[in-house]
């Protein structure tokens, strides 16, 4: 055989062992996984002293006589004047976290996280942990502290008019969780979205490292193995997600939860997952916070669970992805009363309601172009 015929044949083996490996390692599950995913186990070792924080918000007790729910609002100076807040007043009882507020400046107007990391991660936790035992029955809302943001499912992307026309009851139910985001774009809910362990996940964040979005879907799956796994499973359930399996969300951590969903974790489950954002966490906040922000559903909404009685139960893949993307038109409906809208193009989008700006970014002088 002649050595140019040899070398072709090496080639042609080696480009069909490559293949073969790529093939192998996105083959689909023959079946989607059950997670271990229904109680925080990870521990942080040694333990770090507790964190100071000023996070008790006054009042609670009489939001809850009121049958106000809370709003928790995780804000920054850049955020802008939280005067747009008072508006809200009547519909809910205000809790507002600054998470860069100096700490030497106890007198300021909002309440104070332990550390500013993680984006809004940090001040939802500080609420979960200093006010545990003092969740409204009627449920807290979490948003973010800019009125006027991109990811605001509204078409003038308002968090004032969205909030204001929030039913939150409704949204409660049946689940006792709803992101406030219908339109599936920007998080993980199109067919289209890659596994995050996936060699096309991989390859994204090799040759974007610029790139929050592939490098926090690729550190996804190790972080919630961590976090779900920490102190030892059952042997029959999975903590992290297989190669080709996906972990479908909404975008952009903000939602609604009853009181109950909170308290099917435990105080010290909230401490051990702020331990892990404080100490353990990717040092990029936009890794960091965009993988908590995958967290949320995964913690309140529970679907599809065997064997909790028993201590043993775990999450059925395939049924917490239907629960966290529902469509784009019964949400509407549900949570804000924009109900048989036309034009509804696919199960996450219908048209007229949301749309992603350019470079998902509103213009400089959206605000003031659109303020009342």
């Amino acid at each position: 055989m002649r050595r140019r015929t040899r070398k072709l044949l090496v080639q042609l083996m080696l480009f069909g062992g490559v293949l073969c490996l790529v093939l192998f390692l996105n083959a689909p599950s023959s079946t989607p996984p059950t997670l271990a995913w229904t109680r925080i186990r990870y521990r942080p070792r040694p333990d770090p002293p507790p964190p100071t924080s000023r996070g008790a918000c006054p009042g609670l007790a009489d939001a809850n006589k009121l049958g106000k729910p809370a709003l928790v609002v995780a804000r920054v100076h850049a955020d802008g004047d939280a005067g747009w807040l008072k508006t809200l007043e009547a519909q809910y009882h205000l809790c507002v976290y600054t998470a860069d507020a100096p700490a030497e400046d106890p007198g300021h107007d909002y309440l104070q996280t332990p550390a500013n990391r993680g984006h809004e991660a940090m001040a939802y936790l500080t609420f979960l942990i200093d006010n545990y035992a003092q969740i409204p029955a009627a449920g807290a809302v979490f948003v973010h502290g800019s009125r006027w943001a991109w990811h605001n499912d509204a078409p003038d992307y308002d968090n004032a008019a969205l909030l204001a026309a929030l039913n939150v009851s409704a949204a409660l139910h049946p689940s006792g969780y709803h992101n406030l985001r219908c339109d599936w774009s920007a998080g993980t809910c199109p067919p289209s979205t890659p596994p995050q362990r996936s060699l096309e996940t991989s390859l994204q964040a090799v040759l974007q490292p610029w790139g929050a979005r592939a490098v926090s879907d690729k550190a996804l799956p190790d972080a919630l193995a961590t976090l779900f796994g920490g102190g030892g499973v059952d042997g029959s359930l999975q903590v992290l997600l297989g190669r080709s399996d996906t972990l479908r969300a909404q975008c952009c951590a903000q939602f609604v939860v009853s009181r109950d969903r909170v308290w099917q974790h435990s105080r010290e489950e909230y401490i051990a997952l702020r331990s892990w954002l404080l100490t353990a966490a990717p040092r990029d906040d936009r890794i960091s916070g965009r993988i908590l922000s995958y967290l949320w559903h995964i913690l309140f909404l529970r679907p599809g669970t065997e064997g909790e009685a028993a201590g043993s139960g775990g999450i059925h893949l395939q049924a917490l992805n239907r629960a966290a993307c529902p469509r784009a038109d019964e949400c509407y409906c549900r949570l804000y009363g924009r109900c048989n809208l036309a034009n509804c193009v696919s199960p996450g989008a219908c048209y007229g309601q949301y749309r992603v700006p350019k470079d998902y970014r509103l213009p400089d002088d959206w605000a003031a172009s659109h303020v009342e």
